[in-house]
């Protein structure tokens, strides 16, 4: 007699696969945390601004600005509330936009964000970090405040990416065809980093494929395994973050840059990163960074000048540091990459205004 086979075999299917879990449907989280019609034109709004900086018919320096990581939703709104006067009170010299990242990118292994380890514990409940993750999207925009984040799993933006003012896609994915295809499709404007070895090349080969149209695999809506067609994102833009030669947001580096972006038909305008190897992962630095490249957008406007710097990105929380994830742990302080204090914060924010003036 002969025994039927099943179609999936688990001797040769799924077999370093412990277990699967059906997850809630975008629509389903959508219609349940609807954006409705004021967020809508709120976000519509942001992007149309961030898309006048990209172009340089906005000269305001764009500033992204908030937290390394979001891991406690209530510190995260408790500096958004205290980001939001700041935010209109300088707002006709920067266009200031919270930092709001919920995934994080590990060189090896490491708590992966509020999304997936929402608990931070290893039970990964995805479902409550997507809601927790929504909920928070929708109260910082309902403050008036723009919003912007890191797309880690290319299924993200199906639950959050309508809330969002501007993506980044990190230095560890700005190579790869998933994420360049990705953010082909995306609605908000997308910064891609230079790679962690400082190589500029590869961000603007993401730039050049992001413009252009793609067919891949994803998900609708409705979670379905989806052929997705995209007409290309021209609303992108380079990120200079330093490498592991050194930082690269001196002059001569933004220079250089903005020559390759040139010599490919693509826009100049660039944004730098306070953080990372620029700052030589000392959180302190940051301030130096901001103070040049401040420096750097007065002279080329003194010399009658469009800057090549369209705005800079700080990794900025409640309290200084950085703290492990053991324990109790300390409100308003980073459990990723150390942050500057809110004091710091607003006074390099309020100089680079004074300066910008």
């Amino acid at each position: 007699m002969t025994v039927e086979r099943p179609i999936i075999d688990s001797r040769v299917s799924n077999i370093r696969v412990s277990s699967t879990h059906r997850l809630i449907r975008p629509l389903d989280l959508l219609q349940e945390m609807p954006i409705g019609d004021t967020l809508y034109e709120h976000v519509l709004e942001v992007r149309n601004t961030i898309h006048n900086i990209i172009a340089g018919d906005d000269q305001r320096p764009l500033v992204i600005v908030g937290p390394c990581s979001i891991h406690d939703p209530s510190a995260a709104m408790d500096y958004a509330q205290r980001l939001k006067p700041l935010a209109d009170a300088l707002s006709d010299r920067l266009y200031i936009v919270m930092r709001v990242y919920f995934e994080k990118p590990r060189t090896t292994i490491g708590w992966k964000g509020l999304i997936n380890d929402p608990e931070m514990n290893g039970s990964f409940d995805m479902a409550k970090g997507l809601h927790l993750a929504r909920k928070l999207l929708l109260d910082i925009n309902g403050l008036g405040l723009a919003t912007a984040t890191e797309i880690l799993e290319p299924f993200t933006p199906q639950y959050i990416g309508d809330l969002l003012g501007w993506v980044a896609i990190g230095a560890r994915t700005t190579e790869s065809q998933t994420h360049r295809q990705m953010a082909s499709g995306l609605s908000a404007p997308v910064g891609f980093k230079n790679s962690t070895d400082g190589n500029t090349k590869v961000a603007v080969d993401a730039m050049l494929s992001a413009a252009s149209s793609h067919t891949f695999l994803g998900i609708n809506e409705h979670g379905e395994t989806s052929i997705v067609e995209t007409t290309g994102n021209s609303d992108t833009h380079l990120i200079l973050r330093g490498g592991s030669q050194g930082a690269n947001y001196d002059q001569q580096d933004v220079f250089k840059a903005a020559e390759m972006l040139r010599s490919k038909a693509l826009n100049p305008r660039l944004m730098v990163d306070c953080s990372h190897a620029n700052s030589g992962k000392n959180y302190t630095r940051q301030v130096m960074v901001w103070d040049n490249l401040i420096a750097q957008i007065c002279r080329a406007r003194s010399d009658g000048e469009p800057s090549y710097i369209l705005g800079a990105m700080l990794e900025s929380h409640i309290k200084a540091g950085r703290q492990d994830i053991k324990g109790d742990l300390d409100y308003g302080v980073s459990v990723t990459d150390a942050c500057i204090d809110w004091k710091t914060t607003e006074q390099l924010l309020r100089r680079g205004y004074q300066e910008l003036g």
